[in-house]
């Protein structure tokens, strides 16, 4: 079978559970990654013939994903704010949303001055490492508390060569003594336990411990508020992921955490998506 007639019988498969558009780059991501190649030598090779143990990858790949595992999985890497990650199972998947934090925790640390960035619960240190990237002169501490997610991190920034980065082993402060930063930034689990959307799509996949947080789903939000403030410098910025119902009640936990010029930041989709708070002096 050549490429096009296998790109169109994996997209008309596909089309049965995500639109015709996303089918048609899906089939084209696990095709490209089966064959090692990109999307133009596609194009170009519409008549190439695969061998038959490529056909029999493809088709594995193609299983897979019919069967509901997130493409990031079986590609084994995403794209995020210009980086390619690694990604495992043992990793939240960087979403675009999340790309709304990096731009939120940049404008708060300035280009050309040297500053301290924690990142908390860093999974594949897509924030960090796109933080570090872009702000050379800062220092980013970056924390997980899982051994997998950390190793993932590590060998992400060696990777993608970023040096200013530190990984660490901690459950949220438990491990970093008192150090204090200028930025605190975390995209913690938010989702509430009993969320019908933990059984669909990518999901369901996913590490449960990275999602969910309690019955309102703001119990580690409440933990990363409350413990924050010894580790911030005096007008440190803490910014917080969230979702898209849970702004009022975050903001309301960071002015009762002493924090001061709070503000609310939508993601492209228009949602409520990071709030942020300044630590008084």
């Amino acid at each position: 079978m050549n490429v096009h007639a296998l790109l169109y019988e994996a997209q008309t498969a596909l089309a049965k559970s995500v639109s015709v558009s996303e089918a048609k780059l899906e089939a084209q991501l696990l095709l490209q990654h089966a064959l090692g190649v990109n999307r133009a030598w596609l194009i170009a090779h519409e008549n190439y013939a695969l061998e038959a143990n490529t056909h029999t990858a493809y088709r594995a790949m193609l299983k897979r994903r019919l069967n509901g595992e997130p493409i990031a999985y079986i590609l084994g890497y995403r794209e995020f704010y210009g980086l390619k990650l690694k990604v495992t199972p043992a990793t939240l998947i960087p979403r675009p949303d999340t790309e709304t934090l990096v731009e939120a925790t940049l404008n708060k640390i300035p280009q050309h001055e040297k500053s301290r960035i924690l990142d908390l619960g860093t999974g594949t240190g897509a924030i960090a490492l796109a933080i570090a990237k872009h702000r050379p002169n800062a220092h980013v501490t970056a924390t997980d508390a899982s051994q997998a997610g950390l190793d993932v991190a590590m060998e992400n920034a060696a990777d993608l060569n970023i040096p200013n980065v530190n990984f660490m082993l901690s459950d949220w402060f438990a491990n970093l003594g008192d150090a204090k930063f200028d930025v605190i930034v975390s995209n913690p689990p938010y989702i509430e336990q009993n969320d019908r959307h933990l059984k669909q799509g990518d999901l369901r996949f996913e590490p449960i411990s990275a999602l969910t947080s309690g019955i309102d789903g703001l119990d580690d939000i409440r933990k990363i508020i409350n413990s924050a403030p010894p580790h911030l410098n005096p007008y440190g910025c803490l910014l917080l992921e969230h979702g898209y119902n849970q702004a009022i009640a975050v903001a309301d936990l960071l002015k009762q955490a002493s924090f001061v010029e709070i503000e609310t930041v939508k993601d492209l989709g228009g949602n409520d998506r990071i709030t942020l708070g300044v630590m008084r002096a």
